[in-house]
């Protein structure tokens, strides 16, 4: 029997360790690699010109991986379930593979191709290589719930085996056995449109700061590894100015896109600590960043509003101000504070922000200032960030604004001591908010404190050439943290505080938090910040 495979790429856009592109090879006499893209999709989504431009050039090299196996990458205008049959008949496919997708409304989708692909016939093979673990395994393992806790997470984690290791690339021998004759006219079918194609303007546009593709992360990947001191200490580096700006060794935009693999991340380093430490395993704070993906990946995966407040159910419902004038300021970096509009500007022009300055601008928006909904900033996250996920963007926010995962709402971070602390002389306010460029660094961070003598001197008059601060953070804060404080006193009465505060106590280490109704964490929680007045009334609003 003929076997005719078809690999449908949507993230895991690479040729290393994709078990699904590999199952398409097995066995077949023709395989094609299909990307799917549908133009009036392209234009309607909120994403930004630098998501899509990224996008543009992971295929691009992916195209260019193939042609060097004498294949191509078939990019198909439309939607799965118009494209689908169609391509079916025409190239008589008996097997179609895609990598697994956790997130609810991948599953959806694949849900009805794997059905109409029944109807039609048509073998479908679907492998997990998008994240380390099987989360179905975690959630089991957690009495059949997301654990809610960082904490929790990791206790189970570290019960499981370790992930699998990844397959070797795919290789011209392989590719040879299954050769698929291409067309002379393949590129006016099946070409990668362009970005003015897709309906972007790209006059003016500044060089990527960050080039999509699978080639370009393998390189940063080796330039990653060759930090062998840090790696070998494997401590948390100290955040300072260069911390601030893009990395050459920076991963995250292609772990998003799977142009590089988790699990090659996760081995490389596994294995250069072991060989550095001479140690058996290395410590869980190893794979941190990639731990914190695989946890929000677990928490919505059987979650559809995951990215929403109602009818999320790990979500604290709380009444947030509707303020688009305010959220406009912020989202365009013109809050009239220095940090947090050079960090907005940076995500704008770049598509991508430290994760600390990613904590400061969304406790500005939410929690800490500006008392707006978290899912505002996700959307414009979702927009201009190169690695903002369905599942890891809506955690995030979810996280940083105390709405869910059990954070410590009385810390707030002040919009002007949290940056001059990671960098003092403001190089990095400088760079991204070049009409400050002149202000002594005393003022860098709060120039309508400047005497009017030097707003003049550095040629920037507060209030004309760049805005006053839009709230009074001191007061902005006390007066959110209240609120919050309230939300939470709120949900421990509706169930009844009396009966946690007979069971619970906070200096207890055999508590599991996950392991509870939500309502009763809230519960602790609230008890916890009742029994620690002392602890809260020392913490600097400011901090």
């Amino acid at each position: 029997m003929v076997v005719n495979s078809v690999h449908w790429f949507r993230k895991g856009l690479r040729l290393h360790d994709n078990p699904a592109l590999q199952e398409a090879l097995n066995g077949a006499d023709t395989v094609r690699c299909v990307y799917i893209l549908d133009p009036w999709f392209a234009g309607a989504a909120n994403v930004g010109i630098n998501r899509w431009r990224f996008l543009l050039e992971a295929l691009e090299d992916l195209d260019s991986s193939l042609k060097k196996l004498n294949s191509r990458l078939f990019v198909v205008r439309g939607q799965p379930t118009d494209v689908f049959p169609r391509l079916l008949k025409e190239w008589k496919v008996t097997r179609l593979t895609f990598e697994y997708d956790p997130e609810p409304y991948g599953k959806e989708r694949d849900g009805a191709i794997i059905k109409m692909a029944q109807e039609f016939g048509v073998e479908t093979v679907v492998r997990n290589s998008h994240t380390l673990y099987n989360l179905d395994r975690i959630i089991e393992m957690n009495n059949n719930s997301p654990p809610l806790t960082f904490k929790r997470f990791q206790t189970i984690v570290s019960r499981l085996e370790l992930p699998r290791r990844p397959l070797p690339p795919i290789t011209q021998q392989q590719m040879d056995k299954c050769r698929t004759k291409i067309a002379d006219n393949h590129d006016q079918l099946y070409s990668i449109p362009s970005l003015e194609e897709l309906g972007f303007r790209t006059e003016g546009l500044p060089p990527a700061i960050w080039q999509g593709g699978e080639s370009e992360a393998l390189d940063r990947l080796n330039k990653h590894l060759d930090k062998k001191v840090w790696v070998a200490n494997f401590e948390h580096p100290r955040v300072n100015t260069c911390s601030l700006y893009a990395s050459p060794t920076g991963l995250s935009p292609f772990l998003r896109f799977g142009c590089l693999s988790c699990r090659v991340l996760y081995y490389n380093l596994r294995e250069l600590y072991m060989k550095l430490r001479k140690r058996c395993s290395p410590p869980l704070s190893l794979f941190g960043q990639l731990l914190w993906r695989e946890f929000f990946y677990t928490a919505a995966t059987n979650n559809p509003n995951f990215d929403r407040m109602d009818g999320n159910p790990i979500c604290v419902q709380i009444p947030w101000d509707q303020n688009p004038e305010a959220l406009a300021k912020w989202a365009e970096g013109r809050t009239g504070f220095p940090w947090i509009d050079a960090i907005m500007t940076q995500l704008r022009q770049e598509g991508w922000i430290h994760h600390l300055a990613r904590h400061a601008v969304a406790c500005f928006l939410t929690r800490g200032d500006l008392w707006i909904s978290w899912e505002s900033g996700m959307k414009v996250f979702e927009e201009l960030l190169l690695d903002a996920d369905w599942s890891v963007n809506a955690g995030s926010w979810m996280w940083l604004s105390c709405s869910a995962f059990f954070q410590q709402f009385f810390h707030c971070y002040c919009p002007v001591g949290f940056g001059r602390r990671t960098d003092p002389s403001g190089d990095y306010i400088r760079r991204y908010i070049p009409i400050l460029k002149d202000y002594p660094n005393r003022y860098i961070y709060e120039p309508w404190n400047a005497p009017e003598s030097v707003q003049k001197s550095a040629n920037c008059v507060v209030g004309v050439d760049y805005p006053k601060p839009m709230i009074n953070h001191a007061e902005g804060s006390r007066l959110n943290i209240e609120r919050m404080k309230q939300v939470y006193q709120q949900l421990s009465h509706y169930r009844g505080l009396t009966g946690v505060c007979n069971t619970f106590h906070p200096n207890k280490t055999s508590i599991q938090p996950a392991e509870w109704p939500l309502m009763k964490v809230f519960q602790y929680l609230y008890f916890f910040y009742s029994c620690d007045q002392k602890h809260c009334s020392e913490l600097s609003v400011g901090s």
